[in-house]
């Protein structure tokens, strides 16, 4: 059939938004990153795993996204479900994550022995790269203390983060100027591996 000159056909448009379908299946690829997100954020492995799904349910069930922001999408969800969680707060003091370390790489063991805050912060604006205006409305906090709690965070990473620039440029080649936060991120959270 023809109307204004046209011709209809009875395919289904292409579909512009992530479905649950599309969600799934970044959670189950991306399952190793995401829960390794979720640990960071939480510091528990039970709290991650509660977070994991939380965040799979969230992204499903939530507003619609395009299918280009459906990875990013994800990984929001999962740092929104933490906060939701554990709702950290500047200049609350907490107690450093002691329990369930023995068998986790020395990076991982070194951030979850930030103070919440400072955890919360170093994941979201260095190793994710939010921006500090993103991170001030996500935790619901001011620039300054999310300033404050990056530098205490790599302060805290120091000797960590100038290990893991020399172990990066023994393997790439030297850098003029290590940014010490983006190479520990390097590390810790290697990039997406390119989708099929």
């Amino acid at each position: 059939m023809r109307i204004l000159g046209t011709k209809q056909t009875s395919a289904p448009p292409a579909t512009l938004h992530a479905t649950s379908a599309d969600f799934c299946r970044i959670f189950e690829d991306d399952m190793d990153r995401l829960y390794r997100l979720s640990l960071l954020l939480t510091a528990d492995p039970e709290l991650a795993e509660k977070c994991f799904v939380r965040g799979l349910e969230d992204s499903k069930g939530g507003n619609p996204v395009f299918k280009e922001w459906a990875q990013s999408w994800a990984r929001r969800t999962i740092i929104s479900s933490a906060i939701r969680m554990i709702e950290p707060r500047p200049n609350n003091v907490s107690d450093r994550v002691t329990r369930h370390l023995d068998r986790l790489p020395r990076e991982l063991v070194a951030v979850l022995g930030l103070q919440t805050f400072d955890r919360f912060v170093f994941v979201m604006s260095v190793l994710e790269g939010y921006s500090d205006r993103d991170c001030k409305l996500l935790l619901d906090c001011s620039t300054s203390d999310i300033v404050r709690a990056r530098a205490h965070a790599l302060r805290h990473l120091g000797p960590l983060t100038e290990t893991a620039g020399k172990q990066k440029r023994t393997i790439d080649a030297p850098s003029k100027a290590d940014n010490r936060g983006a190479t520990l991120a390097t590390v810790m959270c290697p990039p997406f591996p390119a989708s099929a």
